[in-house]
């Protein structure tokens, strides 16, 4: 059973690999589904090489993650992460991270058009269910 507040965030991470990704495009947020997953509070998200996100990146590395939070579940919980993005093309890392799932946008773990974002907190806002208050972690 988690106990502080950043096993509760890691407990959460291990239950919700599907969240939203905000970047910024032309000074305005910009969102779209991702596949995530962790080593323990940093975030990483495949993509390919030439896909919007990266050069949104580029410009302006601040993301809004959306993660947790099911309905009809017992999982009510989700966090709101502001954090700060860069490329990370490490072979270990695209091995460790690669899901067959990831085949409708990059062909293998050896595509050279495949890197993963790798995501690292500023703020981890965290919500017990909706209507809390949130849990606040800051780096």
């Amino acid at each position: 059973m988690p106990e502080t507040l950043k096993d509760h965030v890691l407990d959460l991470f291990s239950h919700h690999k599907i969240g939203t990704l905000a970047t910024v495009r032309n000074n305005k947020p910009y969102s779209r589904f991702m596949l995530f997953s962790n080593e323990d509070l940093i975030l990483y998200t495949a993509t390919n090489k030439h896909a919007h996100k990266t050069e949104d990146i580029a410009e302006n590395p601040l993301v809004h993650i959306l993660l947790g939070y099911e309905r009809d579940s017992s999982h009510q919980h989700y966090v709101e992460i502001e954090g700060k993005a860069e490329v990370e093309e490490s072979q270990e890392l695209r091995e460790r991270f690669w899901y067959d799932s990831l085949k409708p946008w990059i062909a293998s773990v050896d595509d050279p058009e495949y890197l993963l974002l790798k995501i690292t907190p500023e703020t981890i806002l965290y919500f017990e269910k909706p209507g809390d208050e949130p849990k606040e972690l800051s780096f």
